[in-house]
């Protein structure tokens, strides 16, 4: 158990200190944005490709840049004095985005290739590297009723193909530079993220989201039937947006999960049936299931092995999966009722 203090970014800067995040237009980097400007911090960069109004946050006295960082002098500009540098800038989404766009999730690569370089440069004290498990070798991954994986699960290396290697080599990279460059690297594996404010149609969303929003589309058509990708017996673990972000802290101002690859998920294991259950009964109805086999169901089953993280931070994600998609189904519900009146989907929050 640990027996000092978690430190957090509230223990290690001081209140002006530039904080520099990347794909702070995106659901979780939005939502860390915001997590870092309640706490007080003054000086938060925060920077994504997308056009301004298309940011799922924008928090006021946050200096925002509408910037492509897989372009090196876009890396160098972002970083400028920065103290700490957190990347979570990909292009990614549900497994239908990852399956169908590999070269995508692969050119991602160059922003932590850029940013990394331009954090060291720049003299950052800190750098995250938000990885995913989809780095896991996928050879493990082939049972729904899939033991939780933990670190050293990752090799020997057979990851997801496209996203999951680029997460794989960035990790590497994170490691090298601080082994050959004394740049001091934090890396977590995310463990499907989900929430409110995260992406909840288009292709990109993530089972949670997907499920929410097609019990409510079936509700309001009165067409009371949904369409499954694969079988539903595939099962994952869901982290809520909450743990997620309190986590990333954790993470960073750890200093024995320096250059450290550490999971980051929750260890409430469910199918996808379960989950339909779930949004089922929220909604307050049942609905014929349709599945899909030709569907993109990714693997079998994944699960977090929360071991060293508690052994080392005394704490895991703890957020019941229940309590998590209740607020995410009712969020994307106001967002469903906006879209059908005319207004817009993804709010500004100010």
């Amino acid at each position: 158990m640990n027996a000092t203090k978690n430190k957090t970014a509230l223990d290690v800067l001081r209140k002006d200190d530039r904080i520099v995040i990347a794909g702070a237009g995106g659901f979780i980097a939005g939502a860390l944005t915001r997590y870092f400007h309640d706490q007080g911090f003054t000086r938060i960069r925060a920077v994504d490709r997308k056009p301004l109004p298309h940011w799922y946050q924008r928090v006021p006295g946050v200096e925002c840049l509408s910037m492509d960082l897989s372009e090196k002098d876009n890396c160098i500009r972002a970083v400028e004095g920065a103290v700490e540098v957190f990347n979570l800038a990909a292009d990614m989404g549900g497994m239908g985005f990852i399956e169908r766009f590999r070269v995508e999730c692969l050119r991602s690569i160059l922003v932590n290739t850029h940013l990394l370089e331009a954090a060291y440069r720049a003299g950052a004290a800190r750098y995250f590297f938000s990885s995913s498990a989809c780095a896991y070798n996928v050879t493990l991954q082939q049972d729904p009723h899939v033991r939780a994986l933990k670190e050293s699960d990752a090799y020997p290396a057979m990851a997801e193909r496209g996203y999951g290697w680029e997460k794989l080599m960035s990790e590497m990279f994170c490691q090298e530079y601080t082994a050959e460059r004394g740049l001091e690297t934090h890396i977590a594996r995310f463990h499907n993220v989900y929430g409110p404010l995260g992406t909840w149609d288009g292709g990109r969303e993530k089972a949670p989201a997907a499920i929410c929003r097609k019990v409510i589309e079936a509700k309001e058509s009165g067409k009371h039937e949904i369409v499954i990708w694969g079988d539903g017996t595939q099962t994952r673990s869901f982290m809520y947006i909450d743990d997620c972000v309190k986590g990333i802290d954790l993470i960073m101002h750890c200093d024995r999960l320096t250059a450290t690859p550490i999971n980051l998920g929750s260890g409430e294991l469910l199918s996808i049936n379960e989950l339909v259950d779930m949004a089922e009964e929220i909604g307050g109805v049942t609905l014929k299931r349709k599945y899909d086999p030709t569907a993109p169901r990714g693997v079998a089953g994944r699960n977090s092995d929360n071991t060293f993280i508690r052994q080392v931070l005394d704490w895991e994600p703890a957020t019941p999966f229940g309590d998590g998609l209740r607020k995410t189904y009712a969020w994307i519900e106001a967002q469903f009722q906006d879209r059908k009146a005319g207004r817009p989907t993804v709010r500004e929050v100010y």
